[in-house]
Formats: C-alpha cells, structure tokens, sequence
C-alpha cells in the first residue's frame, strides 16, 4: 500500500549545455535560409502566381453542401481513386500512363528527389528557374547543379547538353514555362535535353493552364519523362494539390516514398467537385492571358522598364532601382514579388502576378508613381 505522503525522490541529472541545433543539424541545412512568405493582410496580392477570380456563388453554395457532409473523422482514401479518374478525364492524361498525387507540387519534388538520392547523385536544372529545386536537392543530400540561362533568359540548350555529359545527373527539372523569367522554352530543345539524359527528366507544367503547349502527349514516346503539374494556378492554390504523370515502372517505384493519406478528405471532395466545372476555370485562365496581354503592352510603355515574354500568369520587369519601387509598390497597397536579390541574373527585376482589370489598374498607377 502506498503511504499517503510519499517521500518525494530528488533525480539530479547532468544536462548537456553546449547541445545546440549546429551541432546536431548538418551543415547546408542550417546554411539554408527558410522559404519566406510575406505578409498580405489587407494587401492587392500580386506576388504569388494565384487565379485572382473567385468561385460562382452557385458552385461555392454546392462546395458547402459537399464539406458539410464530408466524413473528417474518417482517413481519406489512400488511393484518391475517384479524384484520378476526375483529374484524367479533365486534363486530358493518356490512358496508359499512371498518375501519383502530392501536396502541391513541392512534396512531388521531394519524392522525387529522395527516390534518386544515390550517394554523389545530381539534380540538374536551369537558372534562375524554381528555387524548390535547389532547396530540396539539398534537403536530398543531392548535388545540385545549375546551367545559366542566357543573359535574355532563353535556355542555352548546348550548355546543358554539355553538363549532362559532364555530371551525368539522376534527375533533370526543367519548368515549363520557367518561373520566375516566364518564357517558354522551345519545345525542340527540351527534347534534345530528354534524349540526352541519363536518367530521370520531369518538365515542371505549373503555368499550362497559360501555355499553348504541353509534353503531356509526348509521355509514351519517352520512358525517363515525367510531367508534373500543379492545381495551384488554375484556382485551386488553397487545396494543395499537384500530380505527376509517367509509366507504371517509374511511378510504382515513387509511390513506395509518398506518405499514406497525404491528400485530404476535404482536397479529394472538393477538387473532384471544381473539375466537374472545369470550364469555368480555363474560362478565368483566358481572362487572365488577355489581361496579360494588356498589362504587357501598358508596362512596355513605360520609360526605363524592361518588359520580357510571359507563357504564364505572371510577367517579369526590370526596373531600376528595384528596391526602391517595390518598396513604393507595397507602400501603395499592393504586393509583388521583389526578386532583385534572389539571383544575380535577376539584377532589378520584379514579377508581378497578372490580376483582375481592376488590379492592373491599380498596379500601373502604383508602378508609374513608384519609377
């Protein structure tokens, strides 16, 4: 029997103060600098590549029914079955390939790169393209290589012919479009690169929706393509969803690294729901392409602003001191994405998500008076 009033026992134990995060985490992880989200309260958010249309009152009335009922005290089905079958009839994926869903299309990255992570293995992309690629070959444990693009930001398709023989990379990314410069490559180029990698290539379709051209149908005639694509642009950036398409034999072997039930109930249910509707978000990505077509032609008016060709909802500038007219922007309410210090070929740019007409607006008054 245990007394009432138990002698208390006094453990004294030795704690060992110098224990800190570098000594434990590796050297290029704390070498690394977190992927920074700025703040946007109250803010025009120009700097994320997001739809800025909303959804129809009546399919955000059927979206309330559908969460409303949806089963969150239940594990989502692993497989997103029902989800895939949508997704392949609204994008048009060829029957014989296979499809892998991810979080965005960051956690696709990863799994990818964590599936080639072979001792000295390189991940090899372009520059400057989506900084994911470089962050997760290093959270991978990869090399990471970088080919520069030209000084106009077209891909020096001899350079990276040059670096594949040279490092011999597990896997290529190649974004297509390219963020941030927003060009599309040639799609001859692009082929020339597949055919010469040893390994893996994935052609990164984040901005289809805004492109005339896609390698989804050239899957079958290269066994080391994948294409990855993400929701994100289309109007879906809240449901993180991202997917990668290729053969059984690649992507039964990712599967093996992606973590059970990573797609929600609600992101499952909902986007299943929005894809029935599809055409009402390729309708917003016309509206957008010719709003960007508007916002070009105004910012190439512009003394001093440095206007390059855009394949996605978003175009690039150079403007000088940079800093100095982001700064002036944000001042102003509206929110871009300063890039000047991100890359040393992006000396002075900014990229501005192209927006509603109204927002536009907004965004050429605040350029023009920030100049």
């Amino acid at each position: 029997m245990i007394p009432a009033t138990a002698p208390a026992f006094s453990v004294t134990k030795h704690i060992d103060m110098s224990i800190s995060p570098e000594k434990i985490i590796r050297e290029e992880i704390c070498a690394l600098n977190a992927y920074h989200v700025p703040p946007s309260q109250g803010m025009i958010k120009l700097d994320a590549m997001e739809n800025p249309y909303g959804l129809p009152p009546a399919l955000q009335a059927e979206i309330a029914t559908l969460v409303a009922g949806a089963a969150m005290n239940r594990y989502p089905d692993p497989s997103a079955a029902a989800l895939k079958a949508q997704l392949r009839a609204a994008m048009s994926i060829p029957a014989e390939m296979e499809i892998m869903l991810g979080n965005g299309s960051d956690e696709l990255i990863q799994i990818v790169a964590m599936a080639v992570a072979k001792p000295d293995a390189v991940l090899l992309s372009i520059e400057p393209s989506f900084v994911m690629y470089r962050m997760i070959a290093t959270f991978t444990g990869m090399r990471y290589i970088g080919v520069p693009l030209t000084p106009d930001f077209r891909l020096d398709t001899q350079r990276v012919l040059d670096a594949i023989a040279q490092h011999q990379p597990a896997v290529i990314f190649l974004a297509y479009p390219n963020n941030p410069t927003g060009n599309l490559f040639d799609a001859a180029d692009i082929s020339r690169i597949i055919e010469a990698a040893p390994g893996l290539v994935v052609v990164d379709e984040a901005y289809h929706a805004f492109a005339d051209s896609s390698f989804m149908p050239e899957l079958a005639q290269y066994p080391n393509l994948l294409v990855m694509r993400t929701l994100s642009k289309l109007g879906f950036a809240g449901l993180r969803l991202g997917f990668v398409v290729g053969s059984h034999e690649w992507l039964g072997q990712l599967e093996k690294l992606r973590l059970p039930y990573n797609i929600n109930v609600l992101t499952q249910l909902v986007v299943q729901k929005l894809l029935t509707q599809v055409e009402v978000f390729i309708q917003q990505a016309e509206q957008i392409k010719q709003q960007r077509l508007m916002l070009k032609q105004r910012l190439e008016a512009m003394p001093g602003v440095e206007v390059f060709p855009s394949d996605a909802n978003f175009i690039l500038i150079r403007a000088p001191a940079a800093d100095k007219v982001f700064e002036g922007i944000r001042q102003r309410g509206i929110l871009i994405k300063n890039l000047s210090r991100g890359h040393e070929m992006l000396h002075n740019c900014l990229r501005i998500t192209v927006g509603t007409p109204e927002e536009n607006e907004r965004l050429v008054q605040a350029l023009q008076e920030s100049l």
